[in-house]
């Protein structure tokens, strides 16, 4: 049987006879993979223009919600996806962080939408005056592109690894053409399958190449771009393609990372048997196959034969064998190809100077591999750190200070993750120092973290999943960052009105007069720049009197004449909080309507005392909307309170929780 791809619209079959995909337990040939004769260079085109308009007409806040609605519909279908994993030498705990994990991809970036605009434009920063009047302004905003994104996959985790670069160019607008690794095509090929089956991708949005690219990069420019996982080697001569090169198209890479974990000095004996166990657990989790995974480790000389003997009890009682039988704690690797590259790294290690310290005594046969615990105990030769075993084997070296420590860990080239074992503040500081130019991310192993730690391996969408150099300088997750990586920086210069209009939100000298009282809007009629300037008041000394018994706040500055008088303000002033309250009561609508809630308020600034005498007004207008759910939306207010000279005393954001049309019409 031979993988089928997923291009223009048709499920399609390459030509020749193909690669084998075998079962990592067994050998048997599972299916065969080619892309020979497939139209790969039509598919981009077509990619750009039927997926990019059809992902453009949802806009962020749809395929935010899509995202969702894919994540159910997956997570009530993963059992099938679990037994293909099994296939790959995962076991089932194997399966829930390739599964699950890209799962919870997928509900990540839908909960991440909410923070979005309606439409397709990300506007960045705030709006820049480009005059004295505020006729001619600036404002950078991220626009799509109008491209593709190639999405080229690791054989490890073939669910994971699509979902986590599809999520973020789905929610992006950008249309993806996914490219699993060989061994483990038949998982990606069924999950996309999965996909398609729901109904919730538009036409266009999600294409799949199973085998070779062929000549697909000829067809990028600068519009694309390609997120690869892979080995270095590959990755420095996919950089040197022209596509980056000449035409432009971004390249984004996660390769080869020795990534390191250090015992500090200042570590418990507890921060000590908890990195036993993160170690052990890496060397388990996917039989070591994982990019995150934990490759060196470095210990104080009067320690380290305590960690290398904690982490090999933890590893002693395992059980190897097919993940399909019962108690079976660690399955092959995923081919005999991978094992035979295992072995090879694993010898180029010893004749570097490591030696073998402990090793599994579980099965060898076929592709399986035991987790191996290597020493190095002169730390120093460079192919130590140059050479990753991607399978179960950590490399164990000595340190003699903490300065020592960290020029060994730079060895590296540039990593993905570390790890630190210590709750010192001092040491912690020293080596996020010294870590920073050579890490994408430092994990921080104490006591107080570890029951609830993620662990050393595992990325999370919200935080950057990338690390420099060697690791291939690549930001392939991190929240929106992943999301603004996929789309183009411009910069706008118009007027405040045309701002105002392209990116939903107000800028200032785009008012409109209020012609009813917003409060008494639905969501759906307010109107970005609609303006409400209240009535007056004047600050009494009795209010100030007021304040300060209601609230219990008697600050000299509001309750004592003398010390006022000899303070900055120079006379008794008014409280911040009651000028608050004040603004409050005279833009609030009292009676009951649309505004359902107070949702908030943010960037509060006091800019000029107010004192009795003087008189609070208050300009409040809608500065961005954004919907919340099918019932409300959260409506963001800009507030200036002026004083009788028509200068800001105030300015703050009001956000307000606001009912829908629909929503109101069934409450009467």
């Amino acid at each position: 049987m031979k993988l089928q791809s997923y291009l223009m619209g048709e499920w399609r079959e390459g030509q020749g006879e193909g690669v084998p995909v075998r079962d990592a337990s067994t050998g048997e040939v599972l299916a065969r993979v080619t892309a020979e004769g497939l139209p790969v260079k039509e598919a981009v085109a077509w990619g750009r223009e039927v997926g990019g308009r059809a992902l453009l007409a949802l806009g962020f806040q749809e395929r935010g919600r899509r995202l969702r609605a894919l994540a159910q519909y997956l997570s009530e279908r993963k059992e099938a996806l679990y037994r293909l994993d099994a296939t790959t030498g995962g076991t089932r705990r194997d399966a829930w962080y390739d599964v699950d994990g890209g799962i919870g991809v997928l509900y990540t970036y839908s909960s991440l939408a909410r923070n979005l605009p309606e439409g397709n434009l990300l506007p960045e920063d705030d709006f820049l005056p480009l005059s004295k009047d505020l006729s001619f302004q600036g404002r950078h905003v991220l626009a799509p592109k109008g491209g593709i994104t190639v999405q080229i996959n690791a054989f490890n985790f073939p669910v994971w690894g699509l979902l986590e670069k599809f999520a973020p160019a789905f929610l992006a607008g950008v249309p993806t053409l996914a490219k699993p690794a060989t061994p483990t095509a038949h998982v990606a090929e069924a999950l996309v399958r999965t996909m398609l089956e729901s109904g919730l991708l538009p036409e266009g949005s999600l294409q799949l190449l199973v085998g070779s690219v062929g000549d697909l990069f000829d067809a990028l420019d600068h519009r694309d771009s390609v997120f690869f996982t892979g080995s270095k080697a590959t990755a420095d001569r996919l950089r040197r393609h022209p596509a980056f090169l000449e035409r432009g198209a971004l390249f984004n890479a996660e390769a080869d990372s020795l990534n390191p974990a250090i015992l500090g000095e200042k570590a418990t004996e507890e921060e000590l048997s908890r990195l036993a166990q993160e170690i052990a657990q890496e060397l388990v989790i996917k039989t070591g196959q994982r990019c995150t995974a934990i490759r060196r480790v470095f210990a104080p000389k009067d320690r380290l034969e305590a960690l290398l003997k904690a982490t090999q009890k933890r590893l002693e009682a395992l059980r190897l064998g097919d993940p399909r039988e019962e108690g079976v704690d660690l399955g092959p690797l995923a081919s005999l190809e991978q094992k035979a590259e295992v072995e090879k790294a694993v010898a180029a290690l010893l004749e570097a100077g490591a030696r073998v310290y402990w090793r599994h005594p579980g099965r060898e046969d076929g592709a399986f591999f035991p987790p191996t615990l290597l020493l190095a105990e002169d730390p120093w030769p460079g192919a130590l750190h140059q050479v990753e075993p991607f399978g179960p084997v950590a490399t164990f070296f000595p340190y003699g200070s903490r300065e020592e420590a960290a020029r060994l860990a730079a060895l590296g080239g540039g990593s993905l993750v570390a790890t630190l074992a210590t709750s010192d503040p001092e040491e912690a500081r020293f080596y996020l120092l010294a870590l920073a130019p050579y890490v994408g991310r430092l994990h921080l192993l104490n006591a107080r973290t570890a029951a609830s730690s993620t662990g050393h391996g595992s990325p999370l969408p919200r935080l950057l999943h990338g690390g420099p150099g060697r690791a291939g300088g690549g930001e392939e997750l991190g929240g929106l960052l992943s999301v603004r990586r996929h789309l183009g920086r411009v910069a706008l210069q118009a007027d405040p009105w045309l701002l105002s209009a392209l990116t939903g939100e107000y800028a200032k000298g785009a008012e409109k007069p209020a012609e009813v009282h917003p409060f008494r809007k639905p969501y759906e009629d307010l109107e970005v720049g609609e303006t409400l300037t209240t009535h007056r008041r004047t600050v009494t000394e009795a209010d100030i009197a007021l304040f300060s018994a209601l609230s219990w706040d008697h600050f000299y500055a509001h309750t004592d004449e003398i010390a006022a008088r000899e303070s900055l303000f120079g006379k008794r002033v008014a409280h911040g909080y009651f000028v608050l309250s004040a603004a409050a009561g005279l833009f609030v609508d009292p009676a009951p309507g649309p505004v359902l809630a107070n949702y908030g308020l943010e960037g509060l600034r006091f800019l000029e005392p107010v004192a009795a005498g003087g008189t609070l007004q208050v300009r409040l207008t809608v500065k961005r909307k954004r919907p919340r759910d099918e019932k409300t939306g959260v409506v963001e207010w800009a507030a200036e309170v002026v004083n009788q000279e028509g200068k800001p005393v105030a300015t703050y954001t009001v956000l307000t929780l606001v009912a829908r049309k629909g929503a109101l019409a069934k409450g009467s």
